[in-house]
């Protein structure tokens, strides 16, 4: 009864999460594999923005949701509740370009970060100085049946 019981509760987790994903990770939000490109070496010269990925008022978000950074600017997401969390930037959901200009320090694959599953955990995202501007999705792989998305916007 506890095996089926667990097995159960294990595939309606793993049905929220979205479905099935390439072998390495990547996904666009359509559910095609994104093109391989090859990400340069990021540099930090901007500012630093905390981003929180948090369960509040029955929720799980990111807080703040919408931000706006500069090239060259280094985004820091901290799990404090309700994790496991990561950052999930979608491939058809940032400008052309955008993909190599992104840095995840603890990347899992391209535009995916591994999953915090301890409180206090960060993964920094750093945009390089030639990060386009323009409208950046991302959203928590784990939570995106549960709207925990967000949007960067990165201008000049």
């Amino acid at each position: 009864m506890r095996v089926t019981s667990m097995v159960a509760g294990l595939a309606l987790v793993l049905a929220a999460c979205g479905g099935e994903k390439p072998a390495d990770g990547a996904m666009t939000s359509d559910g095609a594999a994104p093109a391989a490109t090859e990400t340069p070496a990021a540099t930090t010269t901007g500012a630093t923005h905390d981003i929180d990925m948090t369960f509040e008022n029955n929720e799980y978000k990111f807080v703040p949701a919408e931000f706006s950074a500069k090239p060259g600017d280094v985004l820091r997401f901290h799990n404090k509740l309700g994790g496991p969390h990561n950052v999930h930037f979608w491939a058809d959901s940032i400008p052309a370009g955008a993909e190599a200009a992104i840095s995840i320090d603890r990347e899992m694959s391209p535009l995916v970060s591994e999953l915090l599953t301890t409180e206090g955990e960060v993964v920094t995202v750093t945009l390089a100085g030639t990060a386009p501007t323009g409208a950046y999705h991302f959203t928590c792989d784990p939570h995106v049946a549960m709207g925990m998305h967000g949007v960067l916007t990165v201008a000049q």
